[in-house]
């Protein structure tokens, strides 16, 4: 049960992993050598795994902010984002730019190294710390854990925003206020009767349309200054609702003509249409 005993056996499979790659010869073996190769991949990942819950049991409150993660598009955001960061930064070291230009990949081999250099000081140094006092983290334990942390973070904030766009701050608050119009559109549909506490409860199948289409009204009429406010212009607006500009505004204008009446046959039509 202890982690530092769990590192160890994660590390020897790693090290018998690498070693039997090295004395296989691709070309005559290809077969093989793709069958190691995902072994490779599959222990490093575990071995990551172990090492994530080292630091987070050894230096909680040092640990590097990852706050950035969320600029990153959501479909970056999966679970072996950090062994992909790892297989990228010997990418890099070996001299292969995948999906990158090789002058960005140039400036980003200087940080692979370090990361990579951290990463070995930190299989060193546990594999040494688990045979002799395998319940302890002393001081340069610590030290040597912190570095590698700050170096990944560092290393994957590079890596991921030469490949893409990045959000930007404007980005990420407009994102926010989205989350805002709909926690309103909730709040406002249970007043209203249009959703019951149970549906959402249950986790309604039904509330993946509705609620959407309660806050497109919400956002026009009810609060008409968030983030679908039509003032500003396309680019000002999120880009989950800057391609349908116009059609909102065409919207907009046929809500505008309801009565009260006519807007909540409306709206209870939308909780209950498929």
């Amino acid at each position: 049960p202890r982690l530092l005993s769990q590192f160890f056996f994660a590390d020897e499979r790693v090290a018998r992993v690498v070693a039997e790659i090295n004395g296989l010869d691709a070309e005559l073996d290809p077969q093989q050598y793709l069958v190691l190769l995902n072994q490779l991949h599959l222990s490093q990942a575990h071995l990551l795994a172990v090492l994530e819950r080292i630091m987070d049991e050894c230096i909680p409150t040092q640990r590097h902010s990852r706050d950035y993660l969320v600029k990153f598009p959501e479909e970056l955001l999966v679970d072996n984002l950090g062994n992909h960061m790892l297989f990228a930064a010997e990418c890099l070291l070996a001299g292969t730019f995948l999906e990158m230009e090789e002058s960005d990949g140039a400036q980003l081999r200087p940080q692979a190294r370090n990361l990579l250099c951290s990463l070995e000081l930190v299989r060193t140094v546990l594999r040494e710390q688990s045979l002799s006092q395998p319940n302890s983290y002393p001081e340069p334990v610590r030290a040597v854990l912190i570095q590698f942390d700050r170096l990944f973070a560092e290393f994957e904030l590079s890596y991921v925003s030469s490949l893409v766009a990045v959000k930007s701050p404007d980005e990420i608050y407009r994102q926010q206020e989205i989350i805002v119009l709909f926690c309103e559109t909730v709040e406002r549909a249970l007043h209203l009767g249009y959703l019951t506490q149970e549906m959402i409860d249950g986790y309604e199948p039904l509330l993946m349309f509705t609620i959407p289409r309660l806050a497109i009204i919400s956002g026009l009429l009810i609060y008409p200054e968030g983030p679908l406010s039509l003032e500003r212009s396309p680019e000002e607006m999120s880009r989950v609702f800057s391609p349908f500009y116009n059609l909102l505004k065409k919207i907009r204008d046929l809500l505008r003509v309801l009565s009260a009446e006519e807007l909540c046959v409306l709206e209870r039509s939308l909780c209950t249409a498929e």
